[in-house]
């Protein structure tokens, strides 16, 4: 099977996609942005050929580029995986005749007011949601619901350029801000509080052959507000249990509305008062590399199960839930450059038999803002058979370790 693969070079974890496809015998031809000679010694070997594009998300160059390789040899599969380029990605796929994720997919999957709309219809709880250009229909929104609202991005990614606000000078601000009434449209929600979480899966024509659960502690907005939290992602090995039930008939119901095939996928929602409610999904991985928790817990590879998804149409391995997975990621003092770490050593001897792996960056590194991500600065990832007593290693971590920076 010959499969184009979209950007194997950036992020680092994309040349894992390529191993994968090539490791159950597929013929790799990669379309990126980078030139060929930037791409490390793995990546230039995996693939087969290699077609550079000025951008990946530009729907044009990106279609040129894969009907000149269809000119030359036969395609089976147009795969992406970053959320950013599913929706280009998918409307080449069709115009080039390549089986997977349709347009309209993509597009529901992008585009969060009509993916809400469209779920809406089906029957699953939603935040009360907009997509607008005008002030005036969002201010008459806000009037509706009422404060808090969320404004984001309509095609955004986690909690990028995401926005709470809680009374009407926010929102003029924020309305301002975001180019509101200059011609961009933003997604405005109600804001639902309670517990967040999200469900990942693999799935083949619809069926789930994959499903994990994972919690954030705190919510993903408020780790990303506030320097001294040390936040964590916590992926569970009890997704069997019976409170789980709830959250995968959501999802399953999820992906027959939106006709979600043979794709990855990953689903956040909330549990509240108000009950659990559906806060939106991607028929792509999921971010801050989840896949390396998946599989350091439950005996797997899953780029390798991926890849058998795409060129076999099945997996191999069945997940064993051996053990809960997590990482903590640990800020800075202050936006600088890093000039030394305190609790390395301690921890190291109290809980490294636990822990996975770490990024520490050298001292002389500069910092990155807290808004960039769990994995911007400082993380630590463990595992343990039991889930408190996982959450328990993490807190301790996220307590202890100190990264000090001026």
């Amino acid at each position: 099977m010959h499969v184009l693969f979209v950007e194997p070079g950036f992020p680092d974890n994309q040349r894992e996609f390529v191993r994968a496809l090539v490791e159950v015998g597929a013929t790799v031809t990669g379309i990126g942005e980078r030139d060929f000679g930037e791409l490390d010694e793995d990546l230039q070997r995996w693939m087969r050929y290699y077609h550079r594009v000025p951008s990946v998300v530009d729907e044009g160059a990106l279609l040129l580029a894969v009907r000149h390789i269809q000119a030359e040899r036969w395609v089976d599969r147009l795969e992406a995986t970053i959320e950013a380029h599913i929706l280009p990605v998918a409307r080449v796929r069709e115009q080039c005749t390549i089986p997977g994720t349709s347009t309209r997919t993509a597009w529901l999957c992008r585009d969060k007011p009509s993916m809400k709309q469209e779920l809406g219809q089906a029957g699953l709880p939603t935040a009360r949601s907009l997509g607008s250009e005008s002030p005036d229909e969002i201010w008459a929104f806000a009037r509706e619901v009422g404060f808090p609202l969320i404004i984001k991005p309509r095609d955004g990614a986690g909690a990028s350029g995401t926005i709470k606000v809680e009374y009407d000078a926010a929102l003029a601000e924020a309305l301002v801000g975001s180019g509101v009434g200059r011609g961009t449209s933003v997604a405005v929600e109600e804001f639902v509080e309670g517990h967040e979480g999200f469900w990942d899966t693999l799935t083949v024509d619809g069926r789930v052959v994959h499903e994990f659960v994972s919690h954030y502690y705190p919510g993903v907005l408020e780790a990303m507000r506030n320097r001294w939290l040390s936040p964590q992602i916590v992926a569970t090995n009890q997704v069997d249990d019976p409170r789980y039930d709830e959250v995968k008939e959501m999802g399953r119901a999820a992906l027959r509305a939106l006709d979600i095939g043979t794709s990855a996928t990953h689903m956040e929602w909330f549990f509240g008062p108000k009950g659990l409610m559906f806060s939106e999904i991607g028929c792509r991985p999921p971010g801050v590399s989840m896949w390396d928790l998946y599989s350091a817990g439950n005996d797997l590879d899953m780029y390798r199960e991926w890849g058998q998804l795409v060129v076999h149409g099945h997996t191999e391995t069945r997940a064993s839930r051996r053990f809960a997975t997590g990482m903590v990621a640990v800020r800075p003092s202050q936006d600088g450059h890093i000039t030394h770490y305190d609790g390395v050593e301690e921890l190291q001897a109290e809980w490294g038999r636990h822990i996975i792996d770490a990024h520490l960056p050298p001292p002389g590194t500069p910092t990155q803002p807290v808004a960039a991500g769990y994995k911007a600065n400082a993380w630590v990832r463990a595992r343990h058979e039991d889930f408190d007593t996982l959450r328990h290693i993490l807190d301790d971590i996220g307590h202890r370790l100190k990264v000090w920076a001026v």
